[in-house]
């Protein structure tokens, strides 16, 4: 364990390492830096790296905030390898995509509130393009990777699986075979035990008899019942070996139960209600009794001195049976084991399996593993006999099926999403082009009533809501005197001919249409 964690604390100072070299190469303020954001950004990536392994999400949220802050656009190349990274520890540690996703979303809506402030879309549209693929990518990318080392731990899980089915079911071919012999020996020793014991019986009260005879019929009438006795014994081998004989009395209740539990030095605690379970069908009593009983076991094995719940619920006609156990607390108590009071023994996962089918043979579902609270056994049940049919014994081939289906589900997802998104963003980009072109179009009118001299703000009531982003390609350089210029088509869709404007300190003071040289020279109005 300290291995371990030696191990993760090596590789997470190396990647705070390499994420704060890409911070300070950009450091030089005269390359656009400055030493005010190292000595912010990198501490705060040391945040993020401390927090990656318990909370990704929340260093994704921080690095995308620290990047937000130099540049509308998200895109800097101080942190785009910190939102690579954090993306993809976020979709390689994180359980579900709904936080993920609505943190994009987040980001995406706050990116398009401040693009309306600066009055500028193609900043949301530049966000857009670097949410998509420095962090939603890698995301993905960390989800499919996630996804197949959880195959190849089920592949391992249901290796394990299969080889204790395996033995098994040799050790049921044995007890079968064990109670054939002991079939055997009641149908033909019992009977002839009984025979001897009559007959002995008889002869003992027999007065032709004399003293000896009887007292011999007696020793007779005796050795038939004492090997009577000792064919009760040998029924025994019916037994798990090393299995003890039962200690729990027969119809406990679950209430009763836990309370033996909590003798034997368990922390077992019955949610409200539990006690008062409704009135079951013998088959559904006694899987819940087992079902209670088992999970208290591998509780007293697995995690001792962890607390454990125990809660029965009904729904409609269903049973729901909830036994979790939270992890170890250190040693557990002494006494503590078993609810019969007694260590449990090692079962090597067969209990589990001979609870799922038990609790299949009532006619319900058994599932079982570890979560946030611990590891949680849940039962359900049908409350009446003809509630559900009995579901087919569990195969191993289906969950590795259902585990290959997810990866590939997966793997689509981190090439389909990607594409779909980049498509959607494309078309909203060029469905954007247009609208705006049609913005930047000056009517020859308006053009003729700007006369230079005029102020800023008088000729800017006269303008289109848009202008071009700069000079159009092929046109004459602006002059250097002529201040800022700004440009506006003269026909929708086409860059030039375009009406250049030249202001400085707040007056007009050139206005030119301007056309590509190639064609024509620039004609002054």
């Amino acid at each position: 364990m300290r291995r371990e964690n030696a191990r993760e604390v090596l590789t997470d100072l190396a990647l705070w390492a390499v994420l704060a070299f890409c911070v300070l190469l950009r450091s030089d303020p005269n390359d656009g830096g400055s030493w005010w954001w190292v000595g912010t950004g990198v501490p705060l990536l040391g945040l993020a790296v401390l927090l990656c392994r318990s909370w990704p999400l929340v260093s994704l949220v921080v690095t995308v905030s620290l990047s937000a802050w130099q540049t509308p656009e998200l895109f800097t190349a101080s942190y785009a390898p910190a939102m690579a990274a954090f993306g993809y520890l976020s979709g390689r540690r994180t359980a579900t995509a709904r936080p993920a996703l609505v943190a994009f979303g987040s980001v995406a809506l706050g990116g398009l509130v401040l693009a309306l402030a600066l009055e500028d879309l193609w900043t949301w549209f530049a966000l857009l393009i670097t949410l998509l693929l420095v962090v939603v990518v890698p995301w993905l990318f960390g989800r499919y990777v996630r996804q197949y080392a959880q195959l190849v731990s089920t592949g391992w899980r249901l290796a394990e699986h299969m080889e204790r089915e395996r033995e098994t079911a040799a050790d049921r071919e044995r007890l079968l075979e064990r109670s054939r012999i002991a079939g055997d020996m009641h149908d033909s020793l019992g009977h002839d035990l009984s025979l001897i014991a009559v007959r002995a019986a008889a002869l003992e009260v027999d007065a032709s008899l004399g003293e000896r005879q009887q007292l011999a019929a007696r020793e007779l009438r005796q050795a038939a019942a004492d090997a009577t006795a000792r064919l009760r014994d040998i029924v025994g081998v019916l037994r798990e070996d090393g299995a003890p004989a039962p200690t729990s009395p027969n119809g406990e209740t679950v209430a009763a139960l836990a309370e033996r539990a909590r003798e034997a030095g368990l922390d077992v605690t019955l949610d409200e209600g539990t006690a008062q379970a409704p009135a079951l069908r013998p088959m559904t009593a006694r899987a819940v009794h087992r079902v209670v009983q088992e999970s208290l076991t591998n509780a007293a094995k697995h995690a001792p001195g962890a607390p454990v719940r125990v809660s029965l619920a009904s729904a409609g006609s269903t049973l729901t049976v909830t036994v979790t156990s939270g992890p170890a607390t250190g040693a557990s108590a002494p006494g503590s084991g078993s609810p019969d009071g007694a260590p449990s023994p090692a079962s090597g996962g067969t209990g589990l399996i001979g609870l799922d089918e038990r609790v299949r043979l009532a006619g319900g579902t058994l599932t079982h593993g570890p979560d946030t609270d611990g590891f949680t056994v849940t039962a359900r049940l049908p409350l009446s006999s003809d509630a559900a049919p009995v579901p087919p014994a569990p195969t191993t081939a289906g969950e590795l099926h259902d585990a290959r289906r997810r990866v590939r589900r997966n793997l689509l997802q981190a090439v389909t999403v990607p594409l779909a998104a980049g498509l959607a963003l494309a078309l909203l980009i060029l469905g954007f082009r247009f609208w705006s072109d049609s913005r930047t179009v000056m009517e020859r009118a308006q053009y003729d009533r700007i006369r230079v001299g005029d102020t800023r703000a008088d000729v800017l009531t006269r303008l289109p809501r848009l202008s071009l982003d700069g000079p159009p390609s092929g046109v004459q350089p602006e002059p250097a005197d002529a201040g800022r210029c700004e440009y506006y088509r003269a026909k929708k869709y086409e860059t030039t001919p375009a009406y250049r404007l030249c202001f400085k300190d707040d007056r007009l003071t050139s206005k030119t249409v301007v056309t590509d040289v190639d064609n024509e020279e620039d004609r002054p109005r």
